[in-house]
């Protein structure tokens, strides 16, 4: 098994990263030397998250400053940001609303505070979350980034969220708070910011900050607009277990378990550019934050403006037990209650399936909703167990099988499986309405939400109904000596992603269908995509690993390096 869990991409040219803080502070100063001023203003912009003491002590400290500003000194006090975006993060422990805000409303008094600011002498260093909009007249300006999965795991471990004292606080609702607010209003002012900074810091790593100056990491971004890449897959513990991804995936052993992983989810995956020795591990939506269109396509960016609206993971139950039973909300209940404009269909591709694997989808015929609803709550209250085989169906699965879940369908993986999830991107949003009964990791009942559930479920997707539209829907689309193509869902017209498997023999040319495509291989050893006009190099990927082909790239090669047995690749893209 040869499955990379820190993929990396080289970035052409001659730049070399600089690493170390000590590094870092030297570069700093030979800029500031530079700048032909008695008064200098440098800017040291932070994602959220980014761990200020650290930045104070081993780089602010080095740099000779005559004024520290901390930005955090100039926003709103916690209780008046709770006030100001009480209808986003709402009161449940999971489910909010995107903020439509912007950092800057989160600094009341801007015009004076830059002024006062602006009138300082000597060598002025402002700093934190929102900095470059107490300094926009500044002569330097550097980014301290952060990925997604760092931030989680800096939650768990006690950081509060930004403006907020909460280190205590359930890690489930300090991500809410990332996920629909934080996050959101410091990629809108990182937009603004990517194009016009000086450097930018990868702080992923304690003590191992590592920088690139900002036209080599706008080049690396824009390389990856034009080829293949993979994003950098993170794994899991879950309640469910699952044991084949530890194994096969040779992940480490100090945890239990690995009952699931982001493998192909932009939204919270990041990348690693290559300069020279140095690895610079960013976000990967810094890419659609940079130029969107050419890695989306002309009319996915239309439709989703700069939202990667394909995800792929993985949910692992081999050894373990059952997932949640769980509907996804229909698209008009999502836009009205969660502001999102899109829903979460999504599908279950069978990539491992052991003795008893299987897959619970839709409901038996003729189910009543209140009799549905009041074994629901009294399950919720824990009066009784639910009883699944009374009310929902569960099908045997095998690997290769491919279960659609259009929104509004009930459903659950079964143990012993391997899956991988195939799913438009607002994953957030999943209404658990039975959890087997099982307590979380963190020692609390994992959250249930039957009342949404209900609302949502379509009880007319019964047993004949799921087995002539939902299972296995293949359809030949080509067949020659050197591949077979089949479109294997999903399952509605209503839905915007197609999924094609491709069976190859030697070599198959695939088309990207003017869109974005994710792709991910699902038996084989090792395959190459190639460039068909060799704008790319080939770019190798093995079993289990997702990949991404911009849509600029409007046609390539995949090309089998083990011919004597075929390989499988499942295509994603919008239609």
């Amino acid at each position: 098994m040869k499955y990379n869990l820190r993929p990396e991409t080289k970035v052409a040219g001659q730049t070399v990263g600089i690493q170390g803080a000590e590094n870092i502070v030297t570069t700093l100063r030979q800029r500031i030397a530079k700048v032909d001023a008695r008064d200098v203003t440098v800017v040291l912009e932070f994602y959220p998250g980014v761990n200020r003491h650290e930045v104070e002590d081993t780089i602010i400290s080095q740099l000779g400053a005559d004024n520290m500003v901390y930005a955090d000194d100039y926003a709103l006090p916690a209780e008046r940001v709770n006030a100001k975006i009480a209808d986003s993060i709402t009161d449940d422990r999971v489910l909010g609303r995107m903020t439509q805000y912007r950092m800057h409303e989160f600094f009341p008094n801007l015009d004076g505070d830059r002024a006062a600011i602006g009138a300082q002498h000597g060598l002025t260093v402002v700093y934190g979350t929102g900095a470059s909009l107490l300094a926009p007249r500044h002569d330097l300006l550097v980014y301290f980034d952060l990925t997604r999965w760092e931030v989680q795991l800096r939650y768990r471990a006690g950081l509060s969220n930004w403006r907020q004292d909460n280190a205590d606080e359930d890690a489930l609702r300090k991500f809410k708070r990332g996920y629909f607010f934080e996050w959101r209003i410091a990629d809108r002012l990182k937009k603004q910011l990517l194009p016009h900074v000086d450097y930018l810091v990868d702080s992923n790593v304690v003590h191992e900050p590592k920088m690139i100056d900002g036209p080599s990491l706008v080049a690396g971004l824009e390389q990856l607009t034009a080829q293949p890449y993979r994003t950098v897959p993170y794994f899991d513990e879950s309640v469910w277990g699952g044991q084949w991804m530890k194994e096969h995936f040779d992940l480490p052993d100090d945890v239990p378990n690995y009952g699931w992983a982001f493998d192909g989810v932009p939204e919270e995956n990041s990348i690693i550019l290559r300069y020279g020795d140095v690895p610079i591990e960013v976000p990967a939506t810094d890419l659609l934050l940079n130029d969107p269109e050419p890695i989306l396509g002309a009319k996915v960016y239309a439709r989703f403006g700069a939202e990667f609206p394909i995800r792929f993971d993985y949910l692992d139950t081999v050894g373990g037990g059952n997932l949640s039973l769980q509907v996804h909300p229909l698209t008009q209940y999502i836009k009205d209650r969660y502001g999102m404009n899109y829903t979460q269909d999504e599908s279950y591709y069978i990539l491992h399936a052991e003795e008893g694997a299987s897959v619970y989808l839709g409901n038996k015929p003729n189910v009543d909703k209140a009799a549905l609803a009041e074994v629901l709550r009294a399950a919720e209250r824990g009066d009784e167990q639910f009883p699944d085989d009374k009310y929902i169906n569960k099908f045997p699965a095998k690997t290769g099988d491919h279960f659609l879940i259009p929104a509004g369908t009930v459903h659950c993986g079964g143990g012993n499986t391997v899956i991988l999830e195939i799913s438009a991107t607002p994953y957030i949003f999943t209404f658990k309405m039975w959890d087997w009964g099982r307590i979380g990791l963190d020692g609390k009942p994992r959250p249930l939400h039957v009342e949404e559930g209900l609302d949502n479920i379509r009880l007319e997707r019964d047993t004949q109904w799921v087995q002539d539209n939902l299972i296995n829907q293949f359809v030949p689309v080509g067949h020659n000596q050197y591949e077979r193509v089949d479109k294997t869902g999903l399952a509605t017209d209503t839905e915007f992603i197609e999924t094609y498997r491709h069976e190859i023999n030697t070599v198959a040319h695939l088309s990207n269908h003017h869109s974005v495509n994710m792709l991910n291989m699902v038996d084989g050893q090792e395959a190459k995509v190639v460039s068909q006009d060799g704008s790319f190099d080939d770019f190798t990927v093995h079993f289990g690993e997702t990949f991404i082909v911009p849509a600029s790239v409007n046609e390539y090669e995949i090309r089998n390096m083990y011919p004597e047995r075929p390989i499988k690749v499942i295509q994603a893209f919008v239609k």
